[in-house]
């Protein structure tokens, strides 16, 4: 077996700053607008109020920002809190390929850190391009066993991406890397069970709280396993009965997994955005009206249903589990945000009709950004529809517009409109910033 971890860690300790290509840079600056924008949106939800409720009578140094709040807490529980609340809404990025949401461990982490010592922007965007690189290499290897057996990947995976940034932005050696990685290995937690639930988010929050800590406690030299990944009894080992380690060596430093990255204009599980858009371009392309519509009936990829197959949610966020809500409440929005899925409307006689005569059957060939849709009409008609790439994958990206217009929609409220067009230009602009944390000092309500 390869020494998957040492040369992991090498690589992480060793790739100049300089060498990551524009392309790549970019995508990292899109990354890092579309996560504020979520982890902004997600501080009034009640999972934030009662995490915070819970966690800052415990608060250490209150030197780190919550995103979107008032409140100072310490530059762990700015992980953990950032990290959580950027996933409530489900409506962050997604790397197809390892089903990961790669900015929440990795970001939250390196900012709260950012805001204990200094942090140019520019080892900011590299850290996070080598964090966002280590957990979707590693989400791949193992993948999709480990999804399949009920691991929540962001969570598990997500710890050592948050561990592997830090680390570098930390100047730990070769040695230092490897146990930060077996220290971050070890932490790593999850289960797709929480799925519906305030727990849910909780999961990158942890990923980024603990591979923080994983990298602080590797620079003072507590030590680990050598091959925390890929020993006999590591990460790897333990946590799938499938590993191929070529996806974390090959191409390493060459191919970017950040380049795969896919953003959601919908807040939910990626695998129902085919569904959503398909009805919502059907509704504008006819015109129609709530009420017109009497049956829809979906033809999907076998996780739409394996994810999100709840019938009948009872609360927001098991809402973001069911296609047949998801649907029903789109319609009745005419567009898919987070308001879709608020408490009220899962429960909303108007919407939960047209869910119950929404259908779905797993139809091979249909792959993961695909659907076909009949809908039926209330005057008989029948109308067949086929996303042949939802909006927001990778073959059909959001624009750099598309996030903006995203971004300012999730902080209208939150911030004055002038505030959040200096932050938007300050996410653009991260790589050149003198200190990271400006985006964090830029990101929370003016006292």
């Amino acid at each position: 077996m390869k020494q998957v971890t040492r040369l992991l860690a090498q690589f992480l300790v060793k790739h100049p700053v300089k060498a990551l290509p524009q392309g790549v840079r970019h995508e990292a600056t899109r990354a890092v607008l579309n996560w504020v924008g979520c982890a902004i949106g997600g501080s009034r939800h009640d999972t934030a109020k009662r995490s915070l409720a819970a966690l800052s009578p415990f608060s250490g140094l209150r030197e780190a920002s919550v995103l979107g709040r008032a409140e100072r807490v310490d530059i762990f529980q700015a992980a953990l809190l950032n990290g959580t609340n950027s996933h409530t809404f489900d409506f962050d990025d997604t790397h197809i390929k390892s089903v990961i949401h790669p900015s929440a461990p990795v970001a939250a982490a390196i900012l709260a850190l950012a805001e204990h010592q200094k942090v140019s922007g520019e080892d900011f965007i590299h850290a996070f391009v080598l964090g966002v690189e280590t957990e979707c290499r590693i989400g791949m290897s193992i993948n999709p066993d480990h999804y399949d057996k009920g691991w929540h990947i962001t969570g598990t995976a997500g710890v050592l991406g948050a561990a592997a940034a830090v680390g570098r932005l930390l100047r730990l050696n070769e040695q230092q890397m490897v146990w930060a990685l077996g220290i971050a290995a070890t932490q790593a937690c999850g289960i797709r069970e929480s799925f519906g639930s305030m727990t849910k988010p909780l999961h990158p929050g942890l990923a980024a709280r603990n591979g923080l800590m994983a990298a602080l406690l590797a620079k003072k030299n507590l030590t680990s396993a050598e091959a925390g990944i890929e020993g006999r009894r590591g990460f790897a080992a333990v946590y799938s009965t499938h590993f191929d380690p070529d996806q974390i060596t090959k191409g390493l430093g060459k191919t970017w997994e950040i380049s795969s990255n896919s953003y959601k204009p919908y807040a939910c599980g990626v695998v129902i955005h085919p569904a959503i858009d398909g009805c919502l371009q059907l509704q504008k392309q006819y015109r129609l009206r709530f009420e017109d519509i009497v049956g829809i009936h979906l033809q999907v990829h076998p996780l739409v249903l394996e994810l999100t197959g709840n019938k009948r949610p009872q609360s927001g966020l098991a809402g973001k589990f069911s296609v047949f809500h998801s649907c029903a409440a789109a319609l009745w929005l005419k567009a898919g945000t987070e308001a879709a899925y608020a408490d009220r409307l899962v429960v909303l006689p108007k919407i939960t009709r047209l869910r119950d005569r929404v259908s779905a059957t797993v139809t091979p060939g249909i792959a993961e950004d695909q659907v076909r849709i009949r809908m039926q009409l209330k005057d008989g008609r029948t109308l067949n529809h086929f996303v042949e790439h939802a909006l927001g994958s990778v073959h059909c990206p959001m624009s750099d517009e598309d996030l903006e217009l995203k971004f300012k929609a999730q902080t209208k409220g939150f911030l004055p409109a002038q505030q959040i067009q200096s932050l938007i230009d300050l996410c653009w602009n991260a790589a050149s910033l003198k200190q990271a944390s400006q985006i964090a000092r830029a990101a929370v309500p003016k006292r």
